[in-house]
């Protein structure tokens, strides 16, 4: 419908996916406001570009496309910006979705947030590759499409960030390593 140029299905259309945007882009970021910007600017262009989407292909990989490219134009223009370690209880909460139960709440916001202190030690590629795949759940050929490359490299960089992800937990966190055993 939205493609039949009806502008009022284009809501729920991507509505399913805005926590997750945000989610992906604050993580690329680093920072709620630039993830917000860029949440939005994926909308935007999302409408705007909708012409030219391929119904072949998956809508949230397309989606997800935009924003990993919004994401690093802004995270580019701030080279020099460092990851926060922690995330602010705010962000924590504009970040959750379907959130533990109240009583765990605190807990599983502390251990998300030292798990997340780790990505730190990936490299930008490797950081997108692990949030869509191991975050977001993408099939490694969903995204492979999402950010233009192979599945190969996709794989390849997959098994380093993993690798590093697991490095840091067992260092910074060894009362964590059970967990990543």
């Amino acid at each position: 419908m939205v493609l039949a140029g009806k502008t009022e299905a284009f809501e729920p259309l991507v509505l399913p996916y805005r926590t997750s945007l945000l989610n992906i882009a604050y993580r690329i970021t680093g920072n709620m406001e630039d993830a917000k910007e860029a949440a939005q600017e994926t909308l935007m262009r999302a409408f705007k570009y909708l012409k030219r989407y391929d119904p072949e292909r998956s809508f949230r990989n397309w989606l997800f496309g935009i924003l990993v490219n919004e994401a690093r134009k802004l995270r580019a223009e701030r080279t020099n910006a460092p990851l926060p370690l922690e995330t602010d209880a705010g962000t924590e909460r504009a970040l959750a979705a379907n959130g533990p139960a109240p009583g765990d709440a605190h807990a599983a916001r502390e251990t998300r947030s030292r798990l997340m202190e780790c990505l730190t030690a990936l490299t930008a590629r490797e950081k997108e590759i692990f949030l869509l795949r191991d975050i977001e759940q993408l099939s490694i050929t969903e995204a492979a499409e999402t950010l233009g490359t192979s599945s190969i490299s996709v794989r390849v960089n997959l098994s380093r960030a993993r690798k590093k992800m697991k490095e840091a937990i067992l260092t910074k966190f060894p009362h964590l390593a059970e967990d990543v055993r």
